[in-house]
């Protein structure tokens, strides 16, 4: 979350722990995603956004109800005006469940806009220019690819293959080549601590317990670098074939563009070691990542925010 003129206040994962018994809330963000995989029977542990866009539209609506009032402290008396990031290729229903959750949520008006575009602005890329920009963003639930030129998307591609199905391409890995169930929240600090999307000739290693699915016993292992690199190549596959089907469909003026200016990577799939360098290889267009991938959309929603009248008739979709 993101406050015009004190910048990023809030960092946490989106997941709700709610009681089941009482039906009330136990716990947001870092501390909820903490419970995963170790709640008793009593307490559910929600992730109300998948794949980008709102799954449990009710648990939605509490964790931003939360969020808001954790970070705002002038909110308790005026109504914030929200700004929210939505995959480029969300549909009307989507949409309007996202803006129906901000209002719900205590929002005087909600705003939404694409994540591309946002992107693209956080990365100090120049979206108003007349020259093709070509802005690749993989989140955690999709991976997005648009060319922006003179503040619009000329051409776009999303899937919903991002950096969850990386962590569960790589439980499904070990579970079939050592027999060991990992949980989410393993896979997800492998890929982190060794993940690389191309093999290296010196491998890192990192340990890791599981249940043995033979035995039912706790078993520790130790993976390789280049084992990760093997595990998500599927979905790095995906995730190129997407960036080629825009190239493809790109005008041949902003392809010259791109390849003169090459492409940028942004959000947490970015941060895996030499994904430019695939990406690179793979399209023949050079690729850079963003500085401070992570933070690009909340950034440049930030820039949206305090420069709101240049932005508001151009890319701007209001409640």
């Amino acid at each position: 979350m993101f406050i015009p003129k004190k910048g990023v206040v809030l960092n946490e994962p989106s997941v709700v722990a709610v009681s089941v018994v009482e039906n009330k809330i136990l716990a947001v963000g870092t501390e909820a995603k903490e419970m995963v995989g170790r709640t008793p029977d009593t307490i559910r542990v929600y992730r109300p956004l998948r794949d980008g866009v709102i799954a449990d539209y009710r648990v939605a609506q509490a964790m931003l109800r939360y969020f808001i009032e954790r970070t705002g402290g002038s909110f308790r008396f005026f109504k914030p005006e929200l700004m929210i990031a939505v995959p480029v290729g969300i549909t009307s229903t989507e949409k309007r469940a996202v803006i129906g959750a901000g209002m719900a949520a205590g929002a005087r008006s909600v705003y939404v806009v694409k994540e591309p575009i946002l992107a693209a602005i956080g990365a100090g890329i120049p979206i108003n220019a007349c020259s093709g920009h070509l802005i690749v963003d993989i989140g955690g639930g999709t991976s997005e690819v648009a060319v922006i030129s003179l503040g619009g998307i000329v051409t776009w591609n999303s899937i919903r293959v991002a950096g969850d199905a990386m962590d569960f391409a790589i439980s499904d890995y070990i579970k079939k080549k050592y027999n060991l169930a990992v949980g989410e929240q393993s896979a997800e600090e492998i890929k982190i601590r060794i993940g690389t999307a191309v093999p290296e000739k010196e491998e890192r290693f990192f340990e890791i317990r599981g249940r043995d699915l033979i035995l039912g016993l706790p078993r520790t292992i130790k993976i390789s670098s280049n084992e990760v690199c093997e595990a998500v190549s599927d979905v790095l596959t995906d995730i190129i074939q997407m960036i080629k089907h825009v190239l493809r469909d790109t005008p041949p003026e902003l392809s010259a563009d791109i390849m003169d200016k090459g492409m940028i990577l942004s959000g947490g799939g970015a941060l895996m070691r030499n994904i430019d360098e695939l990406i690179a290889d793979s399209t023949g267009v050079p690729c850079f990542v963003a500085d401070d991938p992570l933070f690009c959309v909340v950034k440049g929603t930030g820039v949206v925010l305090e420069t709101l009248d240049i932005y508001k008739k151009s890319i701007i979709d209001k409640k």
